[in-house]
């Protein structure tokens, strides 16, 4: 990936469930050098104000910038890391309602891993950290997620967000998910919301329709409400987590939180 979020395209296949190395090169080492120590620290340095948060990354800013793929949204990515609304609410989630950060020994599965989020969580204490991706050479694994190469019940906490609007059979994916849950365990399943009732077609494969009916060239459906209900059939307890039930209007407005999104909280019981 190279942007919190994205997801990066590869037009050769992957051999699935293959470790993978991060990516080397001496051009890309020396890329990854001069974003980690010169140019992060003085995009801090030139949006420093206290007007807006990143939570993600840590950085006091005085304003976000513009972001997003077909709509464009004003003052939502942050300058430092590129998270959006939907990782800082996320990120909030994780601190406030879950156990990621608390140095219990749990395993956790990260699907096309946001980088700056990679990068905390590989530290946090007692957390066996894997990160997966079909594309990306930096994920610790290479996997299809409609075939994910775990055992059942191998992880204590999934996160996949955003991810299942790409994926051809998103049922079968939720299963493998739930499958490699273990009992007691939960998963954040994000997807975007943006249509009343959720609409997929296989016959649409050219660009530009899908722009049209999925949102992105990419996306192979688009989701509404009653993706809560895909979820339950894959067998899990599904609890829809709005951000103003563990954030005050404060905090929204300053971590420029969309109030219209919710987390999908999964649990396996």
């Amino acid at each position: 990936m190279t942007a919190i979020g994205s997801q990066t395209r590869n037009p050769e296949p992957a051999q699935i469930g293959a470790p993978r190395r991060p990516a080397g090169g001496l051009f890309e080492r020396l890329r990854r050098l001069y974003r980690r120590r010169l140019l992060r620290p003085a995009r801090r340095v030139y949006y420093l104000g206290w007007a807006r948060y990143c939570n993600v990354c840590g950085s006091h800013l005085r304003k976000f910038l513009w972001g997003g793929v077909v709509v464009i949204r004003q003052e939502v990515r942050c300058p430092v890391c590129g998270s959006l609304e939907r990782h800082r609410l996320a990120w909030c989630f994780f601190q406030r309602r879950t156990a990621l950060f608390q140095g219990h020994p749990q395993r956790m599965l990260h699907v096309a891993p946001e980088p700056e989020f990679a990068r905390r969580l590989a530290r946090a204490p007692g957390l066996d950290y894997v990160t997966a991706d079909l594309f990306d050479p930096a994920a610790m694994v290479q996997m299809d997620l409609m075939e994910i190469p775990f055992p059942d019940e191998s992880f204590d906490a999934i996160y996949c967000s955003h991810v299942l609007e790409h994926v051809a059979d998103d049922r079968r994916a939720m299963r493998e998910l739930f499958r490699v849950l273990r009992t007691g365990g939960w998963a954040v399943l994000q997807v975007p919301i943006t249509v009343a009732v959720t609409f997929e077609d296989p016959a649409i494969t050219d660009p530009a329709e899908r722009v049209k009916f999925f949102g992105q060239a990419d996306h192979v459906r688009a989701y509404g409400p009653d993706y809560e209900d895909r979820l339950a059939a894959a067998g899990f307890q599904v609890t829809k987590v709005p951000g103003a039930e563990f954030l005050t209007p404060a905090e929204i407005d300053r971590l420029r939180i969309d109030t219209t999104e919710s987390i999908f909280y999964c649990r396996k019981d």
